[in-house]
């Protein structure tokens, strides 16, 4: 099938003319409704271009049941078309373009929208009977098309909509089903019935007759450990809820299931990643500001690591579009250990201090005005720390400047991990700014 373009009204090279687009993909084809100029001149002379209610609804309902279908045939992608007035898309299977054309030009042209719907009922899926209660089996060729693993892989999407475990088994030509409601779905849909308008417990209460079909046993592993079990009780308890994890993400479990939290606490607990694209002459490696952008884009990588655990407010490490040259000689030690990026240090050089005897309320000293190496910020992944790391870093960055680790400037507030390895390195006190 080549892309075609078919005009709804007399004149097609008038800008307003409305058109059906249809374009072909590997799996299916978009049948679009271009609206777009129409929906100017309309605008244009006072007019509401918004589709009526009684169109936008047969539009949705035959989407629904054309792209269930797509599904149902083996695609495993996503669908999204343009809202609005302006473009109507329906993707269809390639034997229903036809179809769909005509039920788009007689909903645009002549208000009817009976097509829509009759073509929403040929397309329409028995998914309630697929997912009625009781133990079944469905035969392909009989109940069913596709192969039975995309039919199955297809139900179960269906069913966890409904909140419905399926409890299905795909074999050679059928695939045996049945369908469950657990308590905590039921009452999820029972509290919310705004989010769930139409929603019928169909599975509750529901007995097994007598002469009910047998799901032969394969031999894998014992058959359904759980059939006639009784339900788990629930009761509700004061719980904390809503804490930050130690690595700065929230407890609260997030609608990716966890995903985002668990890399970030793994990164944050193990370091990150040392990309192999870079090469690592030595464990440390110290980036400036006119590194190569692999460099600049990892430091800045660790540097969130703070960020987020700490709940700052900017990243100490923003040096990721073209090199520069910073007078202030700007640059984060990164240290490297089994693979990971386990330590940072960010610092500049800085010529404005003031010396404090880490006394807890105790005055700073008068201001000395000796360039120093300043430290802005020092992280160590959870796994590594206590084991002498962060001196490292600070050793390093004063080898690196020339000078003693007592010269070495500290950037305030001094945190308490801070304050404790500055007492650590420098007991007589240290240069703050």
């Amino acid at each position: 099938m080549t892309e075609r373009t078919t005009y709804l009204d007399p004149d097609p090279r008038d800008w307003r003319s409305r058109k059906i687009r249809v374009r072909a993909s590997r799996w299916y084809a978009t049948v679009s409704l271009d609206r777009d100029g129409y929906v100017d001149a309309a605008t244009s002379l006072g007019h509401d271009p918004e589709l009526p209610a009684a169109y936008r609804e047969a539009v949705d309902r035959a989407g629904d049941a054309a792209a269930d279908r797509i599904w149902y045939e083996g695609y495993t992608g996503g669908l999204s078309g343009g809202g609005g007035p302006r473009w109507v898309t329906l993707f269809v299977l390639f034997p229903h373009v036809e179809a769909t054309m005509e039920a788009l030009h007689a909903a645009e042209m002549d208000h009817d929208y009976s097509k829509l719907h009759a073509l929403a009922d040929r397309l329409a899926l028995p998914v309630d009977g697929w997912l009625a209660p009781g133990e079944r089996e469905l035969v392909r060729g009989v109940d069913f098309d596709p192969p039975p693993g995309t039919f199955l892989r297809f139900l179960r999407a269906k069913a966890a909509k409904c909140g419905v475990r399926l409890n299905g088994r795909a074999t050679a030509g059928s695939v045996w089903v049945r369908p469950t409601l657990s308590p905590v779905e039921k009452q999820i849909r029972e509290d919310f019935p705004e989010q769930y308008r139409g929603w019928v417990d169909r599975w509750t209460g529901y007995t097994e007759p007598e002469d009910a079909p047998l799901r032969p046993w394969v031999g894998s592993r014992n058959q359904d450990l759980s059939y006639g079990a009784t339900p788990v009780q629930f009761h509700a308890v004061g719980t904390p809820s809503g804490d930050d994890c130690p690595c700065g993400m929230s407890l609260q479990e997030p609608g990716d299931g966890g995903k985002e939290h668990s890399a970030h606490h793994t990164a944050w607990a193990f370091g990150i990643r040392a990309p192999k694209n870079l090469m690592w002459l030595r464990d440390l490696a110290v980036v400036t500001s006119q590194s190569p952008i692999a460099w600049r884009k990892l430091a800045y990588e660790v540097a969130r690591m703070p960020q987020k655990e700490n709940h700052y407010d900017f990243n100490s490490w923003s040096h990721i579009r073209e090199p520069e040259m910073t007078p202030d000689n700007v640059r984060a030690y990164l240290l490297k250990a089994n693979g990971y990026v386990i330590g940072y240090l960010a610092a500049h050089d800085t010529s404005r201090h003031r010396h404090w005897d880490l006394v807890d309320g105790s005055r700073y000293g008068d201001e000395d005005d000796t360039l120093r190496p300043r430290i802005i910020l020092i992280w160590v992944a959870d796994v590594y720390r206590r084991k002498g790391l962060g001196a490292t870093l600070v050793q390093a960055l004063a080898d690196d400047f020339g000078c003693q680790v007592a010269d070495v400037s500290w950037s305030t507030p001094v945190s308490d991990a801070g304050w404790r390895l500055a007492r650590r390195l420098s007991p007589e006190g240290i240069w703050v700014s």
